[in-house]
């Protein structure tokens, strides 16, 4: 609607030039379409600072209507920008055009479809991790939340391929789905596959069958929110004790343990190196509870002999201050 009324003025400041201009040269032959042009600006904006060349009667009388429509012409654009300024769409489009030039810089992020009871969940994570992502939302009411917290976002439907590339998912890391729809869930996995056949796909799924549909249409992850619930439910009920101390990713707790997952690289001062050599947990306090070779074997509780290598994958327990230290792991050798 906003953009509607930009553009409504500008029409009505291109039609009034438009037509002074050629009306100009049209009634006084000797002016050229500069000179008319020029004549029609002075003369719209009031600004008066005579003729260029005598008009004649009829080019005199045809000045009294240009400066007619010139009036009618400012009116109506002054109305309407007041009316974006009172309904405050003038700031809603210069937020757009910053939200864009986020989006527009933004490279291996999250997309998350769907800001509802998962969404925000989700959104509030990623950002306590310092992840960069981008929200698509539709519901208005859902953006002024979303704006709030100053998350990145795009208003659209998350079923329509153009909204995922404004998202920027050709060069996203991952998108998370975390729509209800059971039929919007299992095309937006296949529209976001399609646009980035290596992107990893979360999908959620509220039921089993849904579940086998979105990961034939291409989801690496399948979650049901309901049976992760129930799980944690029951768990806490038959060991509260266990649950209290592993606390494992806690919505917004930062105390307790936390599992964290490394991939080692090849400037990563841990590859070429065993485990022995490292000594992680006396260095960093971390405990290596699982490694992850490139083919995807899983080996539990690796000996120290265990030689690393270029895109392994390293699971570690620790608290929250141990793991803020993965990023030195992560570095390269020196």
């Amino acid at each position: 609607m906003a953009r509607f009324k930009v553009i409504q003025m500008i029409v009505i400041i291109a039609v009034i030039l438009t037509l002074g201009t050629i009306g100009f040269h049209l009634v006084e032959p000797s002016y050229s379409f500069f000179d008319s042009f020029y004549m029609t600006v002075i003369t719209v904006t009031t600004i008066g600072y005579g003729e260029i060349k005598t008009l004649s009667t009829t080019g005199r009388l045809f000045n009294l209507g240009l400066i007619a429509i010139g009036w009618i012409g400012i009116f109506m654009v002054a109305k309407i920008g007041g009316q974006m300024i009172v309904e405050g769409q003038l700031l809603k489009i210069l937020g757009r055009r910053k939200m864009d030039k986020k989006l527009s810089s933004i490279s291996k992020h999250y997309i998350i479809c769907g800001y509802g009871r998962v969404g925000r969940v989700v959104c509030d994570e990623l950002h306590r991790h310092k992840s960069p992502f981008v929200v698509i939302e539709r519901d208005p009411n859902e953006l002024e939340e979303i704006n709030k917290k100053g998350y990145v976002y795009f208003h659209g439907d998350c079923t329509d391929d153009q909204a995922l590339l404004s998202a920027g998912i050709e060069k996203a890391r991952g998108l998370i789905n975390a729509v209800a729809n059971e039929a919007d869930a299992v095309y937006i996995t296949l529209s976001a596959r399609t646009h980035n056949p290596d992107l990893f796909i979360m999908a959620r799924a509220d039921s089993q069958s849904v579940e086998q549909k979105l990961r034939r249409a291409g989801a690496d992850r399948v979650i049901s929110p309901h049976i992760a619930a129930g799980t944690r439910m029951a768990l806490a009920a038959l060991r509260p004790n266990v649950v209290d101390f592993m606390s494992i990713e806690t919505i917004g707790q930062k105390e307790g343990l936390r599992i964290e997952e490394v991939v080692v690289s090849k400037s990563s001062i841990l590859s070429g190196k065993s485990f022995k050599e490292l000594d992680v947990r006396a260095k960093y306090g971390l405990n290596i509870i699982g490694l992850k070779k490139l083919d995807g074997k899983m080996i539990y509780n690796p000996p120290a002999n265990q030689i690393l290598e270029s895109g392994d994958t390293l699971f570690m327990v620790g608290g929250g201050s141990e793991l803020s230290k993965v990023d030195e792991l992560c570095g390269p050798s020196k």
